[in-house]
């Protein structure tokens, strides 16, 4: 079962949401003359001099929580109903990864002026879907395997 299409999304999503645990998410650009610049990522706030605020670890954790579990999912193909429930898990977390972060891009945009999105804040949305792809098929695969036993 671990050549299946729901193994490919699973492994896609985990990628993903290390590439994003990576890339800068957001760019805060102050609306004084001076212009400068923060830019903050999963684990920390970068300011123009270099410096690193860690205010935003939370951000860090969610995503740091959701890697191993997508990797579990991948390798727990023997019990597809645990496999389907630890896909819901992980949208649940992105789902509050995505509350966690907007709550800190509006309290720090409110402060520091106005915000830029980087394409990977997007990366977390496009896990979700594809756990949501993943699950479904291993509802279909489950369903399979359910008709097969009754026919027998």
């Amino acid at each position: 079962m671990i050549q299946r299409k729901q193994t490919v999304f699973l492994f896609v999503a985990v990628v993903l949401t290390v590439v994003c645990l990576c890339m800068p998410l957001c760019r805060f650009t102050a609306n004084d003359d001076i212009g400068s610049q923060l830019v903050m990522y999963n684990l920390w706030l970068t300011n123009a001099e270099g410096g690193h605020d860690f205010s935003v670890w939370a951000l860090f954790a969610i995503l740091l929580v959701t890697c191993p579990i997508g990797l579990f999912t991948i390798f727990s193909f023997h019990n597809r109903i645990v496999q389907s429930r630890f896909c819901i898990f992980n949208i649940l977390l992105i789902l509050g990864w995505y509350v966690v972060f907007i709550i800190f891009m509006l309290g720090f945009s409110n402060s520091l002026g106005t915000r830029h999105l980087a394409p990977a804040s997007v990366f977390p949305l496009i896990s979700a879907i594809l756990y949501f792809l993943a699950r479904k098929a291993i509802l279909a695969d489950e369903a399979l395997v359910r008709a097969a036993d009754r026919i027998r």
